[in-house]
């Protein structure tokens, strides 16, 4: 492993995709993203990676090259964001289905009206039903070791589902950063050559996504929740077999000060950093909060969540996306939790709040705030959410 060098995110990002040998990159720019394809583009460009560079005419058919190159065997890389998403979301289902392992880079971004290049999670929430693994980074460094993992985990036969890396537009895709680069004999190490399943080839035809009538479409479907659901287990032991190369341990579920916690938040992205310096400071207070990082939003890690969060009597959940749910029903990431919750019988107060929304700035004296807010209030007296940092 190298010494940490500083530099720019996204640029880690595009040197850990090459260090992982991918055959084809489709990509069509859209800010804050483009440094990532831009800088593999360079990469192909200069001979320095053996690899199909496409560009492409939309996100739509960035994703329509993606799925027919990693169906033909090939490793296979994109990265978009926002609006581009939404474009391309189309085929993000139909990768999924096909089972097909490709890796894309999401710099999340929040989607219009009105138009805003800056972060949120309003992609990634988006994209959480499109059948995609998703893992969320908190930092550059993060950033690179999961885009290394995202290709032995979809590739491995176990899995082979397609992976989205999410890291935070602006906050973290243009930041640099001091990150210990993987060294080049150590991914490859760790990295297989991918050898799929099945693929298109002209000598030993066979037929992907044909038409589905309704007496087979429930059980394709059901087929493909069970595959996501048994990817769990295989992401953990990946993540493991990471740490024992690299020295680095992921969870799907990562906890902060939370054992002996009245109050956890439940967050993920590089907002749970400044979450854990506000935990710092409360605690110098005599305050008992901790902190619980969804480091795998798909499949959903709730019996890890649960483990964690089981023992408050405070929850503070957060969301980075406009619930639009007329203030009756809470933000995704909140009612996710609430389900497991109702499921367990468990019933601590509970506060959703849709905090840095395009990119506005959330301040350790706010996750203060919303603490106080949560510990201080009767029992059905919070709304199903509020936003927070509100001008007047």
């Amino acid at each position: 492993m190298s010494k940490p060098i500083g530099i720019e995110v996204s640029i880690a990002v595009a040197e850990a995709v090459g260090l992982c040998d991918v055959d084809v990159v489709a990509a069509y720019p859209i800010t804050p993203q483009t440094h990532i394809v831009e800088h593999l583009s360079e990469l192909v460009a200069d001979g320095d990676l053996d690899a199909e560079f496409v560009p492409v005419e939309s996100e739509h058919s960035a994703m329509s090259a993606c799925i027919g190159s990693s169906a033909a065997g090939a490793r296979t890389f994109t990265s978009t964001c926002s609006q581009g998403y939404a474009l391309m979301s189309e085929l993000c289902y139909i990768a999924s289905a096909l089972r097909l392992p490709i890796v894309m880079a999401v710099a999340n971004r929040a989607l219009s009206a009105p138009i805003n290049i800056w972060n949120d999670h309003a992609d990634l929430m988006y994209a959480r039903d499109t059948g995609w693994i998703q893992l969320i980074t908190e930092n550059g460094q993060e950033a690179v070791d999961l885009s290394v993992l995202a290709f032995r985990i979809g590739e491995d036969k176990r899995v082979s589902l397609p992976v989205q890396v999410n890291l935070d537009g602006f906050t973290m895709s243009h930041v640099i950063e001091p990150i210990a680069m993987p060294d080049e004999k150590e991914v490859k190490k760790f990295l297989p050559p991918f050898k799929p399943a099945l693929r298109l080839d002209p000598a030993h035809p066979v037929t992907f996504g044909p038409f589905g009538m309704l007496d087979v479409y429930t059980e394709a479907r059901k087929a493909q929740d069970e595959a996501l659901k048994a990817t769990k287990p295989v992401i953990q032991e990946i993540f493991n077999d990471f740490a024992k190369q690299f020295g680095r341990q992921y969870k799907l579920i990562e906890t902060y000060k939370t054992e002996d916690a009245d109050t956890i938040i439940v967050a993920m992205g590089s907002i749970a950093q400044t979450a854990m310096s506000a935990i710092d400071a409360m605690r110098a207070k005599g305050k008992k909060v901790g902190i619980a990082r969804i480091r795998v939003f798909r499949p959903f890690p709730g019996a890890e969540l649960f483990a964690a969060i089981k023992g408050a009597k405070n929850l503070v959940l957060l969301d980075r996306v406009s619930a639009f749910a007329g203030g009756e029903v809470s933000g995704p990431v909140a009612l996710e939790i609430k389900s497991i919750l109702f499921d367990k019988k468990v019933y601590p107060k509970v506060g959703n709040f849709l905090v840095g929304l395009g990119g506005r700035d959330v301040t350790e004296q706010n996750f203060e705030e919303m603490v106080e807010r949560v510990a201080s209030a009767k029992n059905g007296d919070l709304p199903a959410y509020e936003f927070i940092n509100v001008r007047e």
